[in-house]
């Protein structure tokens, strides 16, 4: 049996970076940059206007100036013309900003008669012009690696840039294993139960920019076992959910290892997710998770998902940690006789109340995994814990 933290470092030690490839920045949404993108124009192209409001040559411009308007300039359409002293330009929000002009006084500063506008407020330093490139210039760049955010699209698209070069998405076959498990949407027989891990694994998958290919319920017997690893055959990962446990049919360890696998270890020492398994089998990366649900979600959430993202590119690190105060004492002996209070604030979760008398106890009412940190007899309320967001 082995920590948390060694087992994760083997897994990462089983990823294989996968191959790149080039998609238009339509399907770039959640993919992981491999290569830097490079800004192919300035943002903006031209010194534009932030507000709307009139164009001067004057940067000094007290109370009870007039100008007179001669043209105007909107966003799509510029002012061709030149203007002199005294001279004002109707500029819209965006509108490139004509030659010479200093400054753009907005439109609730003056008061407009005809041509003649007059400023009857006294203005600010702003003078309402974005300079060219003043967001980004031809050249810079969106950096490599990093999963591709809705906001990182849209500056790509911005910087004129067609297409990215990404990390291919990691296919990963789920095998969920055992005769008590059927289909959502069948009836289940007496002892039977229905098959709900394959599909929040799916989920979190999906997320970490992977392929989820769902293979038929494995039964508990070791030549429909084998042939549901077969069917696996391609994926660069594969998880099997169930069976890696010491019963009688837990057969997914025996069958694997017939097969090929290269066990790099079973077992961790956390609960839940004791009965975790990870290795080489053909080529793809091999994870048994536990099949209790909560474990196997769990389970996933610290090994498989990272290792997803490291085979994406991206640094290989745990699942990230946050941060919650107790709010009330521990005992020099732990949690374990009594009930841990905490005030998770992320995400809006509210304070709860869970005994806790394991390593990492899933809190479900809360959505989070609390990991207990070495216990300190002189630990008071308000001590920070820690926690990963489920």
């Amino acid at each position: 049996m082995i920590s948390v933290a060694d087992a994760l470092e083997k897994v990462f030690a089983l990823c294989t970076p996968l191959d790149v490839e080039t998609v238009p920045l339509r399907r770039a949404h959640g993919r992981v940059l491999a290569k830097d993108a490079v800004a192919k124009r300035d943002q903006p192209p031209f010194a534009s206007s932030a507000m709307d409001g009139y164009g001067v040559l004057d940067l000094d411009v007290p109370v009870g100036t007039q100008f007179t308007v001669i043209g105007e300039s909107a966003a799509g359409h510029g002012f061709d013309g030149t203007l002199s002293k005294g001279d004002a330009v109707r500029i819209f929000t965006g509108a490139p900003v004509p030659e010479g002009i200093t400054r753009v006084i907005i439109q609730e500063d003056v008061t407009r008669e005809g041509n003649v506008i007059t400023v009857t407020e006294t203005l600010s330093e702003n003078t309402n012009i974005r300079p060219l490139g003043g967001d980004f210039r031809i050249g810079d760049r969106v950096t490599a690696p990093r999963r591709l955010s809705a906001q990182d699209v849209a500056l790509l698209a911005a910087m004129n840039i067609p297409e990215v070069t990404v990390t291919r998405r990691p296919v990963v076959a789920l095998i969920a294993t055992g005769d008590e498990l059927v289909m959502p949407g069948e009836t289940p027989g007496p002892s039977q139960i229905i098959a709900s891990n394959s599909f929040g694994l799916a989920a979190m998958i999906e997320e970490a920019g992977g392929i989820a290919r769902m293979l038929p319920i494995a039964p508990d017997n070791e030549t429909a076992l084998r042939a549901t690893f077969e069917l696996a055959q391609g994926a660069d990962v594969i998880v099997t959910i169930g069976g890696a446990s010491v019963g009688d049919h837990d057969l997914v360890g025996k069958v694997a290892a017939d097969m090929g696998l290269d066990r790099a270890f079973y077992k961790v020492a956390m609960r839940p997710g004791k009965p975790l398994m990870a290795g080489r089998l053909n080529g793809a990366l091999m994870i048994g998770l536990p099949g209790n649900p909560v474990s196997s979600l769990v389970t996933a959430k610290l090994f498989l998902i990272p290792a997803l993202c490291a085979m994406q590119g991206l640094p290989a690190a745990p699942a990230p940690h946050h941060k919650a105060p107790l709010l009330q004492d521990i005992s020099s002996n732990g949690p374990r006789a009594h009930y841990m209070r905490a005030r998770f604030e992320t995400g809006g979760i509210r304070p709860f109340e869970r005994q806790d008398s394991s390593l990492m106890s899933i809190l479900s009412s809360a959505n989070v995994l609390l990991v207990r940190p070495p216990l300190d007899p002189a630990r008071i309320a308000g001590e920070i814990v820690d926690y990963i967001a489920l």
